[in-house]
């Protein structure tokens, strides 16, 4: 921990998580309206349907590359306000958009907006906490961030009943503006004036320079691109799962609800005891977890129909609570020795792992037609490939520890 580093408050953690989750609110309160969308564009085709989820992950990737460097420049907090600008327009051409392709436009430009805010919260955590510290402020705020996913569905729903699915773009606008003046009135500016860097082609250059001299922090950005690009497929195919192959559309808010719960009290539960037992075993660890329940899934269920529902939603809820374990920490080791870049450093790691991420999701996801097999054989695959990675970085870790 940094000596001169602020005891984080409940109000920094929620206004961090708020930042973050607002990409889950623009995601998950649109799953049970995706077929009334799809309705609306003329798109009934499934797998389109896909593309409003991974599409929006597609701009969190490219919109880091701009937010994260130009925050080094001039600030955390004008990154911020310019993503708003981005988002409220991103949402209005959602709302008029005439068909597929220009919705998925809406969509990328949504993530491009919404990236300011996941990158710049990122950066400001960065700015004042490192280590396992930094990996149990996250750990807090993401276990206060997945409150969003737990109710947001269910909100969608409501909205969607009791209105149509444009009015949830509604919603999102509503309360983006709420948090807009949330944060310009309570968050001072975290970068020093001495750590900025001038925005250029050089800079950036430098920056990724800087950042493979560090093999932790390349390491765990592949990590980070290999488990999200799993879970992803989850997310982007929920809805399909649920609804289509179990046939549960009322249920499905409260199911996605659950699982959601599960990553949330295992990322509470990791804030409890990274400082004991440190982020780097506790990832690995839960990783380790992570690939093993997916696989014996695989095993058990190969060439076979859908278990029953209770049996799905088990494997799922045990496999995303070592997520919780997983994510922060992933992203705290990587950004633990780019402190001095924590906005280029932040948006490269953040592009690169999307751009893992998004081929991963899309390719997995084409073959979950009628069963939810693929989903976990790409979960173990991820799996398996980050317990590796992790493993050298780990051995290359302790080479250097002893050398030194």
């Amino acid at each position: 921990m940094q000596k001169t580093a602020p005891k984080p408050n409940f109000e920094f953690i929620a206004l961090m998580a708020s930042l973050m989750s607002i990409v889950a609110l623009a995601i998950d309160t649109l799953l049970p309206a995706i077929p009334n969308i799809g309705a609306t564009i003329n798109s009934y085709d499934a797998g389109e349907h896909q593309l409003f989820v991974t599409m929006i992950f597609l701009g969190l990737g490219v919109g880091q590359l701009f937010f994260g460097p130009l925050s080094d420049q001039y600030g955390r907090k004008p990154m911020v306000y310019a993503g708003f600008v981005v988002f409220g327009i991103a949402s209005a051409i959602c709302l008029s958009a005439p068909n597929l392709e220009v919705m998925v436009v809406g969509r990328i430009l949504q993530g491009i907006g919404l990236s300011s805010h996941r990158t710049i919260a990122i950066s400001i955590i960065r700015d004042l906490y490192k280590g396992d510290y930094m990996a149990r402020v996250m750990s807090f705020v993401t276990a206060f961030f997945i409150l969003v996913p737990v109710v947001a569905p269910a909100i969608g729903k409501f909205v969607l009943d009791l209105f149509n699915w444009q009015a949830i773009f509604y919603v999102h606008l509503f309360l983006a503006l709420i948090l807009w003046i949330w944060f310009w009135k309570r968050q001072p500016e975290t970068l020093k004036p001495e750590y900025k860097i001038k925005f250029s082609p050089k800079s950036f250059v430098q920056g990724t320079k800087e950042m493979l001299r560090f093999p932790e922090t390349v390491a765990f950005t592949f990590v980070s691109g290999l488990v999200t690009g799993a879970f992803l497929v989850y997310l982007s195919t929920a809805q399909h799962i649920f609804e289509d192959q179990y046939e549960m559309r009322e249920a499905f808010p409260y199911l996605f609800a659950a699982l959601a719960i599960s990553i949330g009290s295992s990322t509470f539960t990791n804030g409890t005891m990274v400082l004991r037992f440190g982020m780097r075993n506790l990832s690995l660890a839960a990783t380790i977890a992570f690939s093993c329940i997916a696989l014996v899934y695989v095993l058990l269920f190969w060439n076979s129909p859908n278990p029953n529902v209770g049996v799905l939603v088990a494997f799922l809820f045990f496999q995303f609570f070592c997520l919780g374990f997983m994510w922060g920490n992933f992203r705290s080791i990587a950004m633990e020795p780019i402190g001095h870049i924590a906005g280029i450093g932040a948006a490269i790691n953040g592009f690169v792992s999307t751009l893992i991420s998004v081929p991963i999701a899309s390719w997995i996801g084409a073959y979950l037609d009628e069963t939810a097999l693929p989903l976990f054989i790409g979960l173990s695959i991820c799996g398996f490939l980050s317990v590796m990675i992790m493993l050298i970085a780990r051995r290359k870790r302790a080479l250097v520890s002893v050398s030194e």
